[in-house]
């Protein structure tokens, strides 16, 4: 039971990983487009978390954590960049 509801969920957080990354390539304003990158951005660590649970291997998890960091780095760089003060 617990394995289905894991893949469903799965499933759920790759399709919103799709519909994110079409607001990305549809987004009239860099504003849209920095806002999708970084629910993307989240989704892709949930993802990599989920992965880590699935397959037993912990060192996803830490491959997640660094990959949202720097994901969070680059939106914060790039929110300043369309600020005016990078």
């Amino acid at each position: 039971m617990a394995d289905t509801v894991f893949i469903i969920a799965t499933g759920i957080a790759a399709f919103a990983l799709l519909l994110g990354s079409v607001r990305f390539a549809k987004g009239p304003w860099a504003i849209d487009r920095t806002v999708a990158l970084d629910a993307m951005t989240i989704i892709a660590t949930s993802l990599i978390a989920a992965f880590a649970v699935f397959s037993g291997r912990r060192i996803y998890v830490d491959v997640g954590m660094v990959y949202g960091l720097v994901g969070f780095v680059g939106v914060v760089a790039f929110a300043r960049y369309l600020e005016g003060g990078l």
